[in-house]
């Protein structure tokens, strides 16, 4: 059930209760693909840098180390040990991002293994099936990712089948449930908007599934290619005609900014994978900016990443030593910057929350941003 505290314009302050507990939104989603944070980090970190979710992926865990094998283990929750809630891709990303292995039809999809070349079919009884046996808190529906960009007729086609798709997954998620030995007999499903830049087929889309009465609702297909401003143009075009009372994510998305503007716009849900990736990389989300540690003048720089931020990395270690980790190839400096990064998204996704309660979101935006804009800080 979700629980609308709190409204500042469309800016949302909730709660949605759920089988694995409670989700105070707005959230990020600390995304662990194959059951894991890219970087070393393990569940236990999870918990000492506020992650509230945990998102992994359908499509890479029915094919290692199998959904099958999760199951007997207890579930996603059980396998990682992580006792919060968790969320799981359907595989429908994929039908946008391997579309060099796959091939649509009515049924579903097929793909061949990135992994090894083996055909794979996925359909929208499959995914809900393989999504029951990982047992995650939330089940996103299957869907088609259409790329960006899209001729209107073939999105037209693509949004009308991922309604049908919609459909076949309600009831099947239905019957999951209702399984004897289900690892999560109260798995939600949230269904998934798209029509990609097409403002009109985006709501049309948005009044259907909203019809539905689902637990919760995503937005797809955006953060694929199109420039940010018509992303935020969609988003104001589309939010208002999905349920109020029911939360809303924003599937991929995205950078600090990009979180903030769509707060603003009525997002809830978040995930992304940039904060792992450019830690990865040694690129780091400060107060400040982003800076990269692999400039040569941070060789001598003692201060933290983020002076106040007390993250595990910030709170032990300088820039010049993670730096130096890094130079060296240590995965020591992988680790701690991506711990870094997900604090930083973490603590501001606690910040923003604690603002909208104080009706002072427009004001805590408008400081954040310009914080990031400061040149010659970092």
């Amino acid at each position: 059930m979700y629980e609308l505290l709190t409204q500042e314009g469309r800016a949302k302050r909730g709660v949605l209760h759920t089988p694995h507990g409670v989700i105070q939104t707005p959230v990020f989603m600390n995304v662990a693909t194959a059951a894991a944070i890219k970087g070393a980090v393990s569940s236990m970190d999870l918990r000492e840098i506020k992650c509230q979710v945990a998102l992994a992926n359908t499509y890479h865990l029915h094919l290692r180390p199998g959904d099958g094998v999760v199951r007997q283990l207890g579930g996603l929750q059980r396998f990682m040990n992580w006792d919060r809630p968790t969320l799981t891709d359907s595989g429908g990303y994929q039908v946008f991002s391997l579309n060099a292995l796959r091939k649509i039809k009515e049924e579903g999809v097929y793909f061949a293994s990135h992994i090894d070349g083996r055909k794979i079919f996925m359909g929208p009884e499959e995914s809900m099936q393989i999504q029951s046996n990982l047992g995650s808190t939330i089940a996103m529906a299957f869907d088609e990712c259409a790329p960006y960009p899209s001729e209107r007729g073939y999105m037209q086609d693509s949004v009308a089948r991922t309604t049908r798709w919609l459909e076949r997954c309600q009831t099947a998620l239905a019957g999951c449930n209702r399984q004897e030995g289900a690892v999560n007999p109260g798995q939600l499903l949230f269904g998934i908007n798209q029509g990609g830049t097409y403002e009109d087929i985006r709501i049309e889309h948005a009044k259907r599934i909203a019809d539905m009465d689902l637990p919760g609702y995503a937005i797809g297909g955006l953060a694929v290619g199109e420039p940010h401003a018509e992303m935020y143009r969609i988003l104001e075009e589309v939010v208002p005609h999905l349920p109020l009372g029911k939360p809303t994510y924003l599937m991929g998305v995205g950078t600090p900014e990009n979180i903030l503007e769509a707060v603003e716009r009525g997002i809830d849900f978040f995930d992304c994978v940039l904060p792992a990736r450019n830690g990865r990389h040694g690129n780091l989300y400060t107060s400040r900016g982003k800076l990269n540690l692999m400039n040569a003048k941070y060789e001598l720089d003692d201060r933290p990443v983020d002076e106040g931020c007390a993250c595990p990395a910030c709170r032990h270690y300088s820039r010049a030593y993670i730096r130096h980790l890094f130079k060296a190839k240590e995965m020591l400096a992988m680790r701690l910057s991506v711990l870094h990064n997900l604090y930083f998204f973490n603590t501001m996704m606690e910040e923003m929350r604690t603002a909208l309660l104080k009706n002072e979101f427009a004001a805590y935006k408008k400081q954040k941003l310009a914080g990031f804009q400061a040149e010659g800080a970092i």
